[in-house]
């Protein structure tokens, strides 16, 4: 009897098709969502993927980031869009999965098992008499070695020039001679073109073919959201109970172990809440009760050179919290002490990253904003959250897999909200707004991506004046140093007949006011070109509203 073949082989070649038409030669935009589309088609349809309420909830967020991207194509959506595919994915085909953050792991895995994937399901299809299965059966020994050899050649390549020059004379020949070999077989058909299809394919079946392993899926099988009390084996112990031995002793394999942890928990808190109380007080008196805060301060070493610091320390103070209340101390008779310094010092930590935020506020209201500020300001609301949640560890009597799922997900919700925001555009504007308190530095805001043309092309006269103001700067500080070095070779120039008559003050100064307006409006006008030379490149498929709004008010009007 024939076996009939696996449906799913003929659309994994429509997904390679469709990849290869969508996104060939094309910027990304609609084409996102139109391959959004087809996937929740084939995963929503196919009776091997069963729906369940998660599949659901995390299609929403990628179908709107995709809807989004057609109204915006920012850089930050296109990678929220992959992020939540993979997370989409993971959840899709491992149904038990509780966190976003496991679903993001599997869904990356799912998505490079798309070669075994194709190679499995050839493996179960026969046409007629033909059987697959001895043809890709050899295919095992190879691709392992050759994937192998690639890696270990490309880090090789970076390590040695010399072993790279080799390596890329070689492949630069192979790659010659299999392009001469497909353009003579195949006159019509480009090799690119094949091979982009092929990678297609490789997504696709990656996206349907679910990877066959229950211990994948069942691997948060057992984990819960409550702390339940166990009683500790004297020959088992866990990663928490070698770490506690180190401070309690033998104690930890008697029954006054709880007793010594609390005592060691209580009086660990308690200095680690007066040390933080004398940094907490310094930042009171210095930060907030200061008011001659000028635009003069040396805002960068306050906070870029600290921040990374404070936030390291208050996720350490977090493992610290979570080692003391991992365990059967959580249900000790005397911990309220313990837990009392604990909210302490949970509120003390809570104050060193508002002072982070009053910190990276002055510096944004003195000297604007940049994406490092707005970094910050993120990482302080994510300390925010993670100390929220210890909190509710403590109080609730939770476990870390409850830190883990919780904060994972607030990670992911905030990832999605943060990339409906127009950066780009928000800073300019925020930036051109208030000129006149923070000066502008026009070489941050040309580095911008393409959204933010209109706004420069609108305020191109007040990017001219700062241009001009920076060029004057330059040449005064030019115009020093060469009266420095004037001085000293005058004498041997006075007797030169025939020398050339130098340029006034006021006319360098009218020359170098005209070369900076001559260079700026170069810039800008080579940036809007270029950009809309990339639209014109593109077809309908890579749609997006803002670009195409763009390209109308950035067109010569002739």
């Amino acid at each position: 009897m024939t076996q009939k073949i696996d449906y799913r082989l003929p659309l994994m070649l429509l997904g390679g098709l469709l990849f290869q038409l969508l996104f060939w030669d094309e910027l990304l935009g609609l084409n996102l969502l139109l391959y959004s589309l087809f996937i929740m088609a084939i995963t929503f349809t196919d009776k091997d993927i069963p729906f369940h309420p998660s599949k659901l909830r995390t299609a929403l967020p990628h179908l709107a980031i995709a809807l989004y991207i057609v109204y915006n194509n920012a850089t930050l959506a296109i990678i929220t869009w992959f992020i939540t595919l993979l997370v989409y994915l993971g959840t899709a085909h491992f149904v038990l999965l509780k966190s976003s953050a496991t679903a993001l792991f599997w869904g990356i895995l799912q998505v490079i098992s798309g070669p075994s994937g194709i190679i499995i399901k050839l493996r179960k299809t026969k046409l007629g008499k033909v059987n697959f299965k001895p043809i890709l059966k050899p295919i095992k020994y190879v691709v392992l070695p050759l994937v192998m050899v690639v890696i270990f050649c490309t880090l090789y390549s970076i390590a040695n020039p010399i072993f790279e020059k080799y390596t890329r004379l070689i492949t630069d020949n192979i790659s010659y001679l299999f392009n001469a070999v497909f353009n003579f077989l195949f006159v019509d058909i480009s090799l690119p073109k094949c091979l982009f299809i092929v990678l297609g394919i490789c997504i696709t079946a990656g996206i349907i073919v679910s990877v066959d392993s229950k211990l994948l899926d069942e691997v948060e099988i057992g984990k819960s959201d409550e702390l339940i009390r166990q009683r500790r084996e004297k020959n088992k112990l866990s990663l928490f109970q070698d770490f506690r031995t180190l401070l309690a002793g033998n104690q930890v394999k008697k029954k006054l172990a709880l007793k010594t942890e609390n005592i060691v928990g209580v009086i660990s808190f308690a200095a680690l809440n007066l040390l933080l109380l004398f940094l907490n007080g310094i930042d009171f008196s210095t930060l907030w009760l200061n008011n001659n805060i000028g635009a003069n301060k040396n805002f960068s070493a306050e906070l870029h050179d600290g921040t990374n610091t404070l936030i390291f320390s208050i996720v350490i103070a977090m493992l610290i919290i979570v080692y003391f209340f991992s365990g059967n101390l959580n249900f000790y008779s005397k911990n309220k002490f313990i837990k009392i310094l604990a909210y302490l010092w949970i509120a003390q930590n809570a104050f060193l990253v508002l002072s982070v935020l009053h910190r990276d506020y002055d510096y944004i209201f003195y000297h604007g904003l940049t994406y490092k500020r707005i970094g910050v300001a993120i990482f302080a609301t994510l300390c925010f959250v993670g100390l929220a949640s210890v909190y509710i560890k403590i109080a609730k009597q939770k476990t870390i897999f409850f830190l883990y799922r919780i904060n994972s997900k607030i990670w992911y919700v905030l990832l999605v909200i943060l990339s409906f925001v127009n950066w780009d555009v928000l800073i300019v504007n925020y930036n051109l707004k208030s000129a006149n308190q923070i000066g502008i530095d026009v070489n941050h805001l040309m580095s911008f991506s393409d959204k933010t043309l209109p706004l420069l092309q609108k305020n191109r006269e007040i990017l001219l004046k700062q241009a001009v103001v920076e060029a004057e700067k330059e040449e005064a500080s030019q115009t020093a140093a060469i009266d420095t070095v004037a001085t000293g070779v005058a004498v041997a120039t006075t007797n030169k007949v025939n020398a050339t008559t130098p340029l006034s003050q006021a006319e360098k100064k009218a020359l170098a006011i005209k070369n900076a307006k001559d260079a700026f409006n170069q810039r800008l006008d080579n940036k809007i070109e270029y950009f809309l030379q990339d639209q014109q490149k593109s077809s309908w498929l890579s749609f997006s509203y803002l670009n195409w709004e763009m390209v109308e008010s950035l067109k010569p009007s002739h």
